[in-house]
């Protein structure tokens, strides 16, 4: 169905240094033509992707025309639900080519990461390395670590390019050799900068002995995540991350040779096949199930199927080859603007060499004088033209303090003594900028978003703020 209407997609005007741009020009008349009738630039794809009017029409259609019950019973209706839960299931293990994996259905992308922190075996006899570019999410589960006594390390990313440094990380991968059990972590692309860390170390990781956790909520939306291809022994997803919806719906991949290794401290409805309460006994299931507790999302797991059909339509590689050429568009359009005074407008972070990263990119504007604005005034600045981007530190406070230049004796100074604090008390301390302003482009951006975000940014040409 999804193939025989964009099919039917009527030609646009193609701006040839756009990948594809009849296409997703037709592609945003047909499924997102609300963004033009609302006047709205939408630029935070990273922080949520838009969803496709058929895929609302199909999935309203479902509930409307169909009875569902909960799955734990043998009903007509549970039978139905359990059915369609089954083949979005086997959808999401098709479209990541997983079929050596379990797939748990989570709420989002930190409840699937959550389930990591809280079964590995971390201990005295465990290490766990992790990227200082890595999402909150994934920086929590030290704090499983050090509760069971086990040690972590950080490995920094350089500042010219927020690359990762690779004679540290194989330090640490080489290290710790006196360890059971070895966890490393980090994200197949970040969430603040877009680049893009190399999966061939999942398998030099293993090489070593150490299990491999892939938070890939900002690598799967626009790339292959082929996963016969690397292996890794757990990799985390929100859907809403890659078709808009629905919200609220995530997975945890485990692949079935380290599905033991996890162990659940506990048990909750769903999880068992037997409990007895006289005698206080209890079966684990043997699959997902195990860490499914409760009831899953029954009536929104099956948009699950509609969306991943919807982005196989589109084609992967098509949808990565844009984004590339949309950010390649975009970097240069922002890389010439400067002030009469010759200071550039914006400052980019990341590498210069836009293939190695995604569709993100971070900066921090600048007055004439080469001083840096408030990413909060510039995001209420958007705000009036309907620009919406992403301004902040993006939960991924390894990556702040490395552009911003905080060093270690800084941030010990401001948490001696503290037993709360926010990013203004820290700003206030400091003396330092915090934070950054984020742009993400996705399936839906056209060239003329890019044009208003870039006449936004001259609009702020010579004027000190």
């Amino acid at each position: 169905m999804l193939h025989k209407l964009l099919s039917t997609l009527k030609s646009a005007p193609s701006h040839p240094s756009l990948k594809h741009d009849a296409f997703f020009n037709s592609l945003r008349e047909k499924e997102f033509s609300r963004l033009d009738k609302a006047g709205h630039v939408y630029l935070d794809y990273t922080g949520g992707n838009l969803y496709a009017d058929s895929q609302l029409a199909q999935h309203q259609s479902m509930l409307r025309d169909q009875v569902f019950g909960n799955p734990h019973s043998t009903n007509p209706s549970s039978q139905y639900a359990t059915k369609l839960a089954e083949e979005a299931r086997q959808e999401v293990l098709k479209f990541f080519n997983a079929e050596d994996y379990f797939c748990i259905f989570t709420q989002n992308a930190t409840e699937a990461l959550h389930i990591v922190g809280e079964c590995y075996p971390f201990g005295e006899e465990s290490h766990f390395v992790l990227l200082a570019d890595n999402h909150n999410s994934v920086n929590g589960i030290r704090e499983y670590c050090k509760s069971k006594n086990g040690a972590f390390t950080y490995v920094q990313t350089y500042y010219e390019d927020l690359m990762i440094d690779e004679e540290a990380l194989l330090r640490e991968l080489d290290g710790h050799t006196d360890k059971k059990h070895k966890l490393f972590a980090f994200p197949g692309q970040s969430n603040v900068s877009g680049v893009k860390h190399d999966l061939s170390w999942i398998q030099k990781a293993q090489d070593r002995g150490w299990n491999v956790l892939l938070d890939a909520a900002a690598f799967a939306p626009t790339n292959r995540l082929d996963l016969k291809i690397v292996q890794p022994d757990f990799v985390s997803l929100s859907f809403y991350k890659i078709f808009g919806y629905p919200t609220g719906v995530g997975c945890l991949l485990v692949k079935k040779t380290s599905f033991d290794l996890l162990r659940k401290p506990w048990f909750a409805g769903g999880n068992v096949t037997m409990v007895a309460v006289l005698s206080p006994q209890h079966y684990l299931h043997e699959n997902h199930e195990r860490f499914e507790n409760g009831t899953i999302n029954y009536l929104d797991i099956p948009a699950v199927t509609i969306g991943l059909r919807f982005i196989e339509s589109i084609g992967r590689e098509r949808i990565g080859e844009r984004i590339q050429s949309l950010m390649h568009y975009l970097c240069g359009e922002l890389q010439m603007m400067q002030h009469a005074t010759g200071m550039k407008q914006v400052h980019l972070y990341g590498p210069e060499d836009r293939s190695k990263a995604g569709g993100t990119v971070i900066m921090t504007f600048l007055n004439p004088d080469g001083s840096a604005i408030p990413f909060e005034i510039i995001e209420q600045k958007a705000n009036t033209h309907m620009i919406s981007l992403r301004s902040g530190c993006f939960c991924n406070p390894g990556i702040d303090e490395i552009f911003n230049c905080v060093t270690t004796e800084e941030l010990t100074r401001f948490f001696s003594g503290r037993t709360k604090g926010n990013y203004s008390d820290m700003f206030s301390f400091l003396k330092k900028m915090r934070g950054a302003v984020r742009i993400s482009v996705g399936l839906a951006t056209t060239k003329a978003d890019i044009d208003k975000y870039v006449q936004f940014v001259s609009s702020l040409r010579d004027t000190h703020i």
